[in-house]
C-alpha cells in the first residue's frame, strides 16, 4: 500500500491511500447488495397479494431503474480499478406478506445507506473524488428509498395474520 500527500488549492494536505484491493472488495459487497435489491424488488412485486398490491407493486417496480443504475456504476468502477465485478447477490430474504416485504426492503435500504456513507469516505481517502460524488448520489437515492418505506411502515396497521410465516 502506498500513501501520498497531495496539496490542495487552499494549502492543506490530503492523504491518498493507493491500495485499491479493499476498496474493490467493499464495492463488490455493495454490488452484491444492489443485485439483491434488484431481485428483491422484482420478486416481491410479482409476489404481492392483497389490498395494497397495486400501490406497492408500482413502488417496488419504480425502484428497479435506480438499483440497476447503481449496479452498473459499481460494476464499471470495479472493472476500472482492476477488479472483477461480483455476480452473486446477497441472499434475498423470504417474505410472504406485504408487511414482511416492506420490513426486508427497509433493512436492505438502511444497510445501503450505511454502506454508501462508509464507501464515500473510503473513496475520498483513495483520491477517487468522482467515485465519492457518485456514491453520494447513490446515498441520496437509497436514503429516499429507505425513508419512503419507513413512512409506509409507520402507518401500517399490521393485521395479526400477517405476522405469521408459512
Amino acid at each position: 500500500m502506498a500513501v501520498k500527500d497531495l496539496a490542495t488549492d487552499d494549502g492543506t494536505a490530503t492523504v491518498v491511500i493507493e491500495d485499491r484491493g479493499a476498496l474493490i472488495d467493499h464495492l463488490n459487497s455493495d454490488l452484491a447488495g444492489e443485485l439483491q435489491a434488484i431481485i428483491m424488488y422484482l420478486q416481491y412485486s410479482a409476489m404481492l397479494r392483497g389490498l395494497h398490491r397495486r400501490e406497492l407493486r408500482g413502488l417496488f417496480q419504480s425502484e428497479l431503474p435506480d438499483e440497476q443504475r447503481h449496479a452498473r456504476l459499481l460494476a464499471d468502477k470495479i472493472a476500472v480499478l482492476g477488479g472483477t465485478p461480483a455476480t452473486i447477490p446477497r441472499p434475498v430474504p423470504r417474505a410472504v406478506s406485504a408487511y414482511q416485504m416492506l420490513r426486508n426492503i427497509y433493512e436492505a435500504e438502511a444497510r445501503a445507506v450505511a454502506d454508501y456513507t462508509d464507501r464515500a469516505i473510503e473513496a475520498a481517502s483513495h483520491g477517487e473524488i468522482g467515485l465519492k460524488v457518485d456514491l453520494e448520489g447513490m446515498l441520496a437515492d437509497e436514503t429516499r428509498h429507505r425513508d419512503e418505506v419507513e413512512q409506509i411502515l409507520s402507518g401500517w396497521n399490521q393485521p395479526i395474520f400477517e405476522t405469521r410465516s408459512t
